[in-house]
């Protein structure tokens, strides 16, 4: 899997902080990486710590003209070989399934024609919603490769599924890619 380039695209949720273990070790293989961040995530994890590991900015915005004069979607979209979305918000599911582009990550997964992984993080209860798994099944008929969530202790203290898989396993899925 060395030698890639994959976008990660992290959206709100406190599995945000396992997305810095997923692009550090991304970066540790050899392969070039770069953060988009929803405004959400970053009240889990500082655009600091990706740029750090990365050692490229984050991109955080559609219209960031003087860093991606196209577009960042577009820009960001155009070399990558696969798009990882880690978390994956429930918010962030609902908009790609029914293709919503109102932000960076959403009109990122619209612009990109390569291969998509995504791991869900979510309260079990907004896991098992109907309207969620529906979502999820649009997604997977579309292509999307899907890293089920685990099940355990979950940071509304509550024990269940919707814990964002570990670093490992996601790893797994985009070698698989």
């Amino acid at each position: 899997m060395q030698g890639r380039e994959i976008l990660v695209a992290v959206t709100g949720g406190i599995a945000a902080y396992k997305a810095a273990t997923l692009v550090s070790r991304l970066v540790q293989q050899g392969n070039g990486v770069t953060v988009m961040m929803t405004p959400s995530a970053e009240k889990f994890v500082g655009e600091a710590t990706f740029a750090a590991l990365t050692q490229r900015a984050v991109a955080r915005e559609v219209f960031e003209s003087q860093a991606f004069p196209l577009g960042a979607h577009i820009e960001l979209t155009r070399n990558a070989d696969l798009l990882c979305i880690a978390p994956a918000s429930a918010s962030f599911i609902a908009k790609a399934a029914q293709g919503h582009a109102d932000d960076l990550i959403s009109t990122a997964y619209l612009a990109f024609k390569g291969p998509v992984v995504m791991a869900p993080a979510m309260n079990t209860n907004m896991w098992e919603h109907p309207a969620v798994q529906r979502n999820l099944e649009q997604l997977q008929s579309d292509g999307v490769v899907c890293v089920p969530p685990g099940e355990g202790w979950l940071s509304c203290r509550d024990v269940g599924s919707g814990r964002m898989a570990e670093p490992e396993q996601i790893l797994e899925f985009i070698g698989q890619h």
